[in-house]
């Protein structure tokens, strides 16, 4: 890891990407109506990490850089589970987050011989680094951040770039790339469809 850059309610506007980056997010829980957004985690290629905290819902509406930076069509954003993060970011600041990769659905597509999606067990699996999720139900919505939860946010995208290069081997070995590639432009949509009340997939079904 190069560095853990810590802000409160936006990115500094100096601050360029390009090419693509990993985003997570913490809540207050699981429940996107509900539980409001607390810290939104971003690294780049090279390692750098850069967590943007908010103290208070008052507080999305400042964030206009982190925004732009989520609807930048030649910016890639790499996630894991990207339909609950995608849909957070979309209701709190009002984000149509694009275009996308998610780990999780490159797993599920490839790995078709485990039911191991988890963040942990990917990165256990194809990069052998263990990951510790001790501080993954701590409080996200406290106003001051613990050493600790900043390091615990920092290593859930820390790798997510690495997974991607080595999931996107697995899915050209699988002849999978092509629907992976048309999962991930319609994952925005699902989000959205996920925030009006479809939670399910019971649309699609007969």
């Amino acid at each position: 890891m190069t560095s853990i850059n810590f802000y409160e309610n936006d990115l500094p506007k100096n601050l360029n990407f390009s090419g693509s980056i990993a985003i997570d997010t913490e809540t207050l829980g699981l429940n996107p109506h509900r539980d409001r957004l607390c810290l939104v985690q971003i690294s780049d290629s090279a390692g750098n990490v850069h967590l943007v905290h908010f103290k208070d819902s008052k507080y999305y509406s400042k964030a206009t850089y982190l925004k732009s930076l989520l609807e930048n069509s030649s910016i890639e954003k790499i996630f894991h589970f990207g339909l609950f993060d995608i849909a957070v970011l979309n209701k709190y600041l009002g984000a149509n987050t694009a275009p996308v990769f998610c780990t999780k659905i490159a797993s599920k597509l490839a790995r078709t011989y485990t039911q191991k999606h988890g963040l942990k067990d990917l990165c256990k699996n194809l990069l052998t680094i263990s990951l510790s999720k001790e501080e993954q139900t701590s409080n996200w919505g406290a106003p001051t951040l613990s050493i600790a939860q900043k390091k615990y946010a920092a290593q859930d995208v820390l790798h997510l770039h690495a997974l991607k290069a080595a999931l996107i081997d697995l899915l050209k070995e699988t002849d999978r790339e092509d629907i992976a590639k048309a999962c991930f432009k319609f994952l925005p949509v699902r989000a959205s469809m996920h925030l009006l009340g479809w939670t399910d997939d019971s649309v699609f079904q007969h």
